[in-house]
């Protein structure tokens, strides 16, 4: 999830405990690092997923970037579109984006407001539809078509609502829908993790079964089926480990930077991302050269050996497409 609001988002309130700021990147660094990328692998910039990258005071300059190194934006945000609106936003990201996803954690007002604190159900429903709006208008004139996703964290509070969940974006033109199970890394809310015993897979699979039997039966308005992402049933035994043979999305395929310039496997929190290793800063070293340095080549080569990969709620099944 990127809500800076949300009950399950931890990073915020620690930082406030010890009196951190929020950490911002100079654009400076994004630049360099896109131009010493661009035309050697890198295909999108995906800017934060805590938090929302909308709020970056250099954001604007980012969908130029993409343009001039012809590389695209990959964009997850909370919908609530500061500063500008669903419909300015929208035209500015549109052209030069491969997916944005929005969240959307409930198919109802209640479950909503009460996941996703201090939001507003009809003016993110609005938001959604507006920015949907320009993007069809967009790709109707000859432009670029982004995909748009709704994107939500599984949880005990809106399982029941999952189907609900896919028909709300068929209804309104969502091209996917993708989520994850909860990181359940703190007791406070362990109880509403999906795969914290066998009832509630049990329950977590009737929800999945439900959620594909409409996305079969009821297509988009073009005529094709809405994407689920990372909606699929679960064996009753896993609760340690969310698919044995899973693959992970990250390594290999992203590379992690944080705002201090620290080269990051995946977005695992930080202290259990930390014992994967410690692989370069990019404030001296350039980012191919730890791409393609042994430390991060061997992680990428054993992750699965590890046991905080082994129990990743990221981790796709073989034979889904990365």
């Amino acid at each position: 999830m990127c809500e800076e609001h949300s009950p399950h988002s931890t990073l915020q309130p620690l930082r406030k405990l010890d009196g951190r700021r929020h950490r911002r990147m100079p654009f400076e660094m994004l630049k360099r690092v896109v131009e010493e990328t661009a035309g050697k692998g890198l295909r999108e910039i995906i800017p934060s997923t805590m938090g929302e990258p909308l709020l970056y005071e250099h954001f604007e300059d980012i969908p130029a970037l993409c343009a001039k190194h012809d590389v695209k934006l990959n964009l997850t945000t909370n919908g609530t579109f500061p500063k500008y609106g669903a419909g300015d936003w929208a035209a500015r990201i549109v052209p030069v984006t491969s997916d944005v996803k929005i969240s959307r954690n409930a198919a109802c007002k209640t479950t909503h407001e009460s996941i996703m604190l201090g939001s507003k159900w009809e003016e993110s429903l609005h938001n959604l539809r507006e920015f949907i709006a320009v993007r069809d208008a967009h790709a109707a004139n000859g432009g670029n078509r982004c995909r748009v996703t709704l994107q939500l964290t599984f949880l005990e509070s809106n399982v029941e609502e999952l189907a609900d969940i896919v028909r709300l974006g068929i209804e309104i033109g969502v091209d996917r829908i993708k989520g994850h199970h909860l990181w359940a890394h703190f007791p406070e809310i362990e109880a509403l993790s999906m795969r914290r015993n066998a009832d509630a897979i049990r329950r977590w699979n009737l929800a999945v079964e439900q959620a594909r039997k409409i996305a079969l039966e009821q297509p988009l308005a073009n005529g094709r089926a809405i994407l689920l992402e990372n909606i699929f049933s679960l064996d009753e035994g896993s609760t340690q480990e969310l698919t044995p043979d899973g693959l992970c999305p990250f390594t290999g395929q992203e590379a992690w930077v944080s705002a201090e310039g620290r080269f990051d496997p995946c977005c695992a929190p930080d202290a259990q991302r930390r014992a994967l290793g410690e692989f370069g800063e990019l404030l001296d070293t350039p980012l191919l050269d730890i791409w393609q340095g042994d430390a991060y080549r061997a992680l990428v080569a054993s992750y699965r050996n590890r046991s905080l990969c082994a129990s990743c709620n990221m981790r796709k099944p073989a034979g889904e497409a990365l």
